[in-house]
């Protein structure tokens, strides 16, 4: 009964010191794409064999291209789709890919540092749903390089993608982020990615650069490792530009090799709510220099280190209500109750500004620790 209140409480709190993005509880909406409502078309009518054998990127694309200026459907019906990721499936303004959830889309082996399956970029009004997409990191024929994607947004805006399923990307299972559009710097904006598995990727699961009212919800976020920084969300806009008003709610990151959620600088406007937090490597979520973060009604346990920790400069973070317990697995025992605060939460001496209350831990006599 305690737990409603308290979430409540620091909704109140975070918005009395965030920017108004909260406030408007922008998130609430979700995006809702505009896509064309008088052309669906089949990607088998355009060729596309899903023989598991034959080149289909050509078919796919041909099938958006298809479509009228307003825009419209592609559906991609069962089977088992292979495409050429160096030459990325461009999605269109008001276009919609709705993949059945027995299709699935594999790239086909490369050396390529970079690739990406779909390709959502200075576009608006798209969305992708269904389906599994599947990179190549088993069969990856080079060793250099961490840009594959599953998919990549890239200064796009009102994105919607749903119920994909993304596994063994040589680099991220999707990246959001921007890229300057006739000299001027062009950030994705409401973006929401809902009920997704982002399994087994090389790099991270899902990273967010430059962007704006982000909202992850719902979703699953497992298995990153190969290369650095292998955690579950990478929010990594760095000099790049600024990330803010992001929202992770009701996710899962587990048994990542590194952390479950890590934050650089360049961020604000930052909520972790409700999310389950397990079995990664590292910390289950860790700001590095990290500004303006809520952290609130998540459960960490059973991660390799701390169950948060703001370090480096971070600073402006909201810590309460949170279930923090068993974590630091790679000093202590996963069911040993006790040991210090720092088991489970950590700060750095150069960060400040960070509220912490309300929380339970492995040593039950923290539980009325405040900062």
């Amino acid at each position: 009964m305690k737990k409603p209140l308290m979430l409540a409480f620091a909704a109140l709190a975070l918005s009395a010191v965030a920017a108004p993005s909260f406030a408007a509880d922008w998130w609430t909406a979700m995006p809702k794409p505009v896509i064309g409502q008088t052309a669906t078309i089949d990607v088998r009518t355009t060729g596309a064999l899903g023989n598991g054998v034959h080149d289909d990127t050509a078919a796919i694309q041909a099938a958006i291209n298809a479509l009228p200026t307003t825009g419209g459907t592609v559906t991609i019906p069962a089977g088992h789709y292979m495409v050429n990721a160096t030459k990325p499936i461009k999605l269109r303004s008001h276009t919609s890919v709705v993949m059945d959830p027995l299709a699935t889309v594999e790239v086909i082996p490369t050396s390529a540092s970079r690739y990406m399956v779909f390709q959502i970029y200075n576009v608006t009004d798209v969305s992708i749903s269904g389906g599994n997409l599947i990179g190549d990191r088993t069969k990856h024929l080079g060793d250099t390089g961490e840009w594959g994607y599953g998919i990549n947004i890239t200064a796009a805006t009102n994105v919607l993608v749903q119920k994909v399923n993304l596994s063994n990307f040589w680099g991220d299972g999707v990246w959001i982020g921007a890229k300057d559009v006739n000299k001027v710097h062009v950030r994705s904006n409401y973006v929401t990615v809902d009920g997704v598995v982002s399994s087994n990727n090389r790099r991270q699961g899902l990273s967010i650069g430059p962007s704006q009212h982000v909202y992850i919800v719902n979703s699953t976020f497992q298995g990153t490792n190969g290369t650095l920084p292998e955690a579950g969300i990478d929010i990594e806009p760095m000099t790049e530009g600024q990330t803010n008003a992001v929202r992770l709610e009701n996710n899962t990151f587990a048994d990542n090799h590194g952390n479950g959620i890590e934050l650089h600088t360049n961020i604000s406007d930052i909520a972790i709510v409700g999310n389950t937090l397990k079995g990664n490597y590292g910390f289950g979520a860790m700001g590095i220099g990290a500004g303006y973060v809520t952290f609130t009604g998540n459960f960490a346990t059973q991660n390799g280190l701390a169950g948060v920790r703001p370090s480096g400069k971070s600073h402006d973070w909201l810590i309460t209500g949170n279930t923090l317990k068993y974590n630091s697995t790679r000093y202590m025992s996963a069911t040993k109750e006790g040991g210090s605060l720092s088991r489970d939460i950590q700060f750095s001496k150069g960060c400040y500004n960070i509220s912490v209350y309300s929380n339970l831990y492995s040593n039950t006599k923290y539980d009325t620790y405040t900062r």
